[in-house]
């Protein structure tokens, strides 16, 4: 298992029911996630750590609603209700969520004006995280994926992690979706085509 990292995405309050961005059963997967951390040599968690006033949000846009979509320099951005601002309850990991074994945690959005789902990746495609390197220093070839939501964060690090050359699973009893107009369907096929293996 040497060779192998778990990567736990954004299992954080607001991301969990009763959250600013809550998915439904979002909760359900800290056990889940508790019991697979045991089992792998390198675990890495990824958290969503936005400033306040953040381009993603629906408030920084006059007249804009949650969950409407807008162009952005980098390409079209789903709004989103204010979430996981830096040093907020909100932004915290679940209180169940063991995470003391992470060796490292990743923060992504906290660039104000580019929004950041993917663990290697800022949404531009372009601002890389560091994650890449880092798995590639360690020798670390296989990833496999928890966490929230499966067809936002979860699916475009599994994505990102193909596309680097990495190996790539998703564990789909430990994630949960949004399910944003039909995405979670939509982006389970594209991970399958991509090559991402769904456990």
């Amino acid at each position: 298992m040497a060779k192998d990292a778990l990567i736990v995405v954004d299992v954080q309050n607001d991301f969990c029911p009763g959250g600013a961005l809550g998915v439904e059963a979002g909760h359900e997967i800290v056990p889940i996630i508790n019991r697979l951390m045991v089992r792998f040599d390198h675990v890495i968690i990824t958290q969503d750590w936005h400033p306040a006033g953040h381009s993603s949000f629906a408030s920084s846009h006059p007249g804009k609603a949650p969950f409407e979509s807008i162009m952005m320099p980098y390409g079209e951005q789903t709004l989103w209700p204010e979430h996981c601002i830096q040093g907020s309850v909100g932004a915290d990991f679940h209180h169940d969520l063991d995470w003391t074994k992470a060796e490292l945690v990743i923060r992504k959005g906290f660039r104000p004006h580019v929004d950041s789902y993917s663990a290697f990746f800022e949404n531009d495609h372009k601002t890389p995280t560091g994650l890449a390197g880092y798995l590639r220093e360690r020798k670390i070839t296989n990833v496999t994926f928890a966490g929230l939501a499966t067809d936002y964060c979860v699916a475009y690090s599994a994505l990102d992690a193909v596309e680097h050359g990495f190996a790539a699973d998703v564990l789909l009893d430990a994630c949960r979706g949004i399910d944003l107009g039909g995405s979670l369907a939509a982006m389970i096929t594209k991970m399958r085509k991509a090559g991402v293996t769904l456990i």
